[in-house]
């Protein structure tokens, strides 16, 4: 299951974790961000161990949708040794999230 993440453990699994992680930012009432969801639930399970995949509510978090300049959603960022790496903005199919998540592992 994807990790729901916050402004207080965001540093936590994000900048000091050991492995890659995708951010999906995300809101409730976007449709598109529920289109991928179930996606992103499923890489989840296949990629546990290998990478972090993780949720932020943009609307719950307004300090890190700023920090991270987020301004369509969904946007995910791709983290690696706490780095932003590579993004997806909009609604991508399983294949293109699978490709970014697989050049980090």
């Amino acid at each position: 299951m994807a990790l729901e993440l916050n402004e207080e453990n965001f540093d936590q699994h994000v900048l000091n974790g050991s492995l890659p992680v995708v951010v999906d930012f995300w809101a409730e009432w976007c449709g598109p961000c529920r289109m991928i969801g179930p996606i992103l639930e499923e890489l989840s399970t296949e990629y546990n161990g290998k990478a972090v995949i993780t949720k932020v509510k943009v609307d719950d978090n307004p300090a890190l949708t700023l920090k991270y300049k987020i301004i369509n959603i969904p946007t995910m960022l791709f983290f690696k040794n706490g780095e932003v790496v590579d993004k997806l903005i909009g609604a991508s199919n399983r294949a293109a999230i699978t490709q970014k998540i697989e050049s980090l592992v």
